[in-house]
């Protein structure tokens, strides 16, 4: 008796819905949302939990395999393609499949090449439901206990996905017979097994969203009378601010936290339902008469990948008038959407003062650098190979001496200011060309700019840089590389690191629209290598301001040792990018180590608001913290060994659980280079980060240690000297994918994470755990 069959003759005894009792359940056809019975809405709910819990860990994010995403019903019903959202070798921009957006029902989906997973029109097969079939292989082959799974499973990130259909699944089932799902996971129990089969085999209802609060609904109408206002200014500043929140999940304070929206441009107003404007681009042309900007409701559960929470209140839209409404300017004409204009921030928002939008982007610091952390375009080795694995973020004060002249200065070289937006989707790779000149004017004016303002005064000291007014921990960010994803946090975290960036309002609105407003997943190849050569220079940018507050003789040491290996016309222009500035600081440095003072100072000057909740200090117990220090200093071959990033619990008496992550940073020697990552890497140099809690979205490993275990966990892991040793580490205390505790310590950590970190917390994300 198969094992579908099973589940359909139980089912009979513990549920209402129509079973063909005898065989096997009839999988009807979706049921429209509606109003559901008590019933239906139980059996949704049970079907959600399980959705949440065990699927969407590799089911929900950009790079979800197959385009399969199952967050939401509207994502189940979607179905899957054989198309890949990221294609490195794609010569013409792909049309964007983005849920919710692109299409809004299934017959449109199936125009765009994807098929269902579920049963449609009036078929009632239960073969015509990909996903109980799927299971159903699942609990017919399932893994061996602490089995390597690279034996029988690709694992692989740009791995080739077969994403079979109902059609095609006896074929798959016979050549891949261990490939069920969840994918080289465990398989779901019986609860949840019977819950998803139920559910399908019910038509798979699911319910309308609950209605908003009254306070959540007025809130929204306020926001959106704010953004819609009809003058020429507040329409420029309500574009500005869409353009850098569009990604963002927006929630209102102490209003009920838990639900977030997006802000959308519409084509109709408040009132009336949503019609939202699809286009690539938040700046794109929405070729409407007037756009209006709409809240729409996200109804999946946060994932840690994607989850960018931004907090509104009747405060912050108070600042935000004060920012942009109350300075005197005039906005005489509404800028265009050409794409000379829109990608460009500096022509289309330059009547708008400078500090206003440096002040906004800067206030939530974290949050806007997050946009290239946690936005699409943060995924594959060589997205990500432009940055250090981890180095420490300081900010210019918005209130600098000069920002007045800085508004006039950016105001005339907006023409070097050009972003490979402008080039659109479907691109040449020698765009660059253009965009590299241009660039190089801009850093020679930029650094006679810099050189004339800061001459008087008290000149280049700390004082220049913003200690986040007294209260804001925005102030000092650490950026961390996990080398095909990467996360920010607040604080200065780790050991003083290898390279650190100052950034000023230039640089982070580029960043901004490089890599988050202006980036399109969708793109070709010309557009992705455009947009991560321009990356280059901005990376030397924030380096440069950073070496600005050096000694000279200095300068020129920490740029050779930062980019070894690079020569010729590269090295030219690198050494012209970090070493041009002529001005000598006015900081009186006393030891032989400037940067590391620098360092120091950098830290004195925001730490009054530096967040420390990572800091292992904040491990009570005072054993588990010496050991955790210890392994803070594994360096060299035994820390190479370590993946990316590893989740470690520890475990005490009487059940009670504590979090750290170990975090590797791999040695290179440049980041200045496109391809060939392994031969630029240095592993003699690797370092480990522990962290107190969670950090990133993809861990690689799982391990659980008993404390009284841990010094021999520590032991183990200074020791480590080869894959073997690692292998013999992983069987001793890794929570392995073929594990039966999987799940369990899954649960576990999801729900201390939530805890822990409250509505900054999403699902983490399994598609790059190790095979072993």
């Amino acid at each position: 008796m198969t094992r579908l069959r099973w589940l359909a003759l139980v089912l009979c005894t513990v549920t209402l819905v129509p079973i063909a009792c005898g065989g096997p359940p009839l999988a009807v056809s979706p049921t429209p949302a509606a109003a559901l019975s008590p019933a239906q809405r139980a059996i949704w709910s049970e079907a959600q939990h399980v959705f949440e819990t065990r699927c969407v860990v590799c089911h929900g994010c950009y790079d979800a395999p197959c385009q399969l995403k199952l967050g939401t019903y509207e994502g189940i019903a979607r179905g899957a393609s054989g198309h890949k959202v990221y294609d490195s070798t794609r010569l013409v921009a792909a049309a964007p499949t983005r849920l919710d957006i692109d299409a809004h029902d299934s017959a449109d989906w199936r125009k765009k090449g994807f098929h269902p997973i579920l049963p449609e029109g009036t078929e009632s097969d239960p073969h015509a439901s990909l996903l109980l079939r799927m299971l159903e292989l699942k609990r017919a082959h399932p893994l061996l206990a602490a089995s390597d799974l690279a034996k029988d499973f690709t694992l692989e990130l740009d791995r080739k996905e077969t994403c079979t259909t109902a059609e095609h699944f006896e074929n798959y089932a016979k050549s891949h017979p261990l490939w069920g799902m969840p994918y080289a996971l465990p398989a779901l129990d019986d609860a949840q097994d019977r819950a998803l089969v139920r559910w399908v085999t019910a038509g798979a209802p699911y319910p309308v969203a609950d209605p908003l609060t009254a306070a959540v609904t007025a809130s929204i109408g306020e926001w959106e009378a704010f953004l819609n206002e009809p003058s020429r200014k507040s329409q420029l500043v309500a574009r500005y601010i869409y353009e850098h929140l569009f990604l963002a999940s927006l929630y209102f304070k102490g209003l009920g936290d838990e639900t977030f929206f997006r802000l959308v441009r519409s084509s109709t107003p408040s009132g009336v339902a949503v019609d939202e404007i699809p286009t690539r681009r938040p700046f794109d042309d929405p070729k409407v008469a007037r756009v209006y900007y709409r809240f729409v409701r996200r109804l999946e559960r946060p994932l840690e990948k994607t989850h960018m929470p931004y907090p509104l209140s009747a405060a912050r839209l108070q600042r935000f008038k004060e920012l942009f409404l109350e300075p005197k300017y005039i906005v005489d004409e509404l800028p265009g959407y050409e794409p000379e204009v829109a990608a460009n921030p500096f022509r289309a928002f330059q009547v708008i003062p400078a500090p206003s939008r440096y002040r906004f982007m800067l206030e939530e610091a974290e949050f806007t650098m997050m946009g290239f952390i946690k936005g699409p375009v943060c995924r594959g080795q060589v997205a990500l190979d432009v940055i250090e694995d981890r180095f420490w973020v300081a900010f210019l004060r918005p209130d600098v001496p000069w920002i007045k002249d800085e508004t006039d200065f950016l105001a005339g070289v907006k023409q070097d200011l050009d972003m490979p937006a402008e080039g659109g989707s479907t691109t040449l790779p020698t765009r660059w060309l253009g965009y590299a000149g241009q660039h190089a004017k801009y850093v020679a004016k930029r650094r006679e700019f810099l050189e004339k303002v800061t001459k008087g005064g008290d000149g280049v000291t700390p004082r220049l840089l913003w200690d986040g007014d007294g209260t804001n921990a925005n102030a000092a960010l650490t950026v961390f590389r996990h080398f095909d994803s990467a996360s920010v946090v607040k604080g200065f975290v780790g050991r003083p690191p290898k390279t650190a960036w100052v950034v000023g309002y230039p640089l982070l609105e580029r960043i901004h629209y490089l890599l988050v407003a202006g980036f399109d997943v969708f793109g070709n190849v010309g557009h992705q290598v455009t947009t991560r050569l321009y990356m280059d220079f901005l990376r030397m940018e924030g380096e440069a301001d950073f070496l600005m507050f050096l000694p000279p003789e200095r300068r020129k040491e920490l740029t050779d040792y930062w980019y070894r290996g690079v020569s010729g016309r590269a090295k030219e222009t690198t050494a012209n990018e970090l070493e041009g500035f002529a001005g000598v600081p006015g900081i009186p440095y006393r030891t032989n180590d400037a940067k590391k003072e620098l360092l120091s100072l950098i830290e004195a000057r925001v730490g009054r608001v530096a967040a420390h909740s990572l800091d292992l200090e904040r491990v009570g117990d005072e054993s588990i913290r010496s050991s955790l220090e210890r392994l803070s200093h594994v360096s060299g071959r035994a820390a190479s060994l370590l993946p990316e990033m590893s989740f470690v619990t520890v475990t005490g008496p009487e059940g009670a659980r504590g979090h750290l992550t170990i975090l590797r940073d791999s040695g290179h020697s440049n980041v200045a280079q496109l391809f060939h990552e392994d031969e630029r890497r240095l592993p003699a140099e690797d370092e480990l980060t522990v962290v107190h809690g969670f950090l990133g979205a993809y861990p690689n490993a799982l391990f659980e240690v008993p404390q009284k275990d841990l010094q021999a966990f520590v032991d183990a892991v200074a020791t480590l000297d080869d894959e073997m040793a690692y292998g013999a580490l992983r069987r001793r205390f890794g929570v392995l994918r073929s594990s039966s505790r999987f799940w369990t310590f899954s649960d576990q950590i999801n729900t201390d994470h939530g805890k822990a970190d409250g509505l900054t917390a999403g699902l983490f994300d399994y598609n790059r755990l190790e095979g072993l």
